[in-house]
This record gives structure tokens, sequence and C-alpha cells, in this order.
């Protein structure tokens, strides 16, 4: 058997772990429920609508919007429909 190197340090306590406060998709969703049209086109660049869909999704559950908004793919192209 091989010796393994390790160090132990003493602590008071451990640090706690910080949640991220919204998500970097906040916006997408702010800016089209405040905007009139009724369907819109996404596009985020470098990301595939598929994984946007999901995150979109994600978010509108998260702040109980299922009944407001609809997230949509179709040819991978990501829309947003205001029901």
């Amino acid at each position: 058997m091989t010796e393994v190197k390790f160090d132990l340090k003493p602590v008071k306590k451990k640090l706690s772990r910080k949640y991220r406060k919204g998500s970097k998709y906040d916006p997408i969703l702010e800016a089209f429920i405040e905007g009139t049209e009724e369907l819109v086109q996404v596009f985020v660049e470098g990301k595939d609508a598929k994984f946007l869909q999901i995150q979109l999704e994600k978010r509108i559950n998260s702040k109980k919007l299922e009944n407001k908004i609809k997230v949509s793919v179709v040819h991978n192209n990501l829309y947003l429909e205001k029901l």
C-alpha cells in the first residue's frame, strides 16, 4: 500500500454555503413580462434552445409563473408565450 499524505486542521465552525439569489436568466423573463408582445423568439449566444428551455422553465416554476408564461422549442428555436 502506498502512503497518503494529508493534513488535518482544527476549525471552530464550518463555512456557510452561499446561495445565489435569482438567476442569470431572470432578466429574459422580466423583459418578456414587461414587454407588450404575446409571443417572442429568444436567442442567447452560445446556448442551445433546449438547454435554455430547461433553465427558463426552472425559473418560471420557482417564480410561480406557470399559468402566465409558456416556453417551447420548435426546430431549435426557443419561444416565450404569454398565456
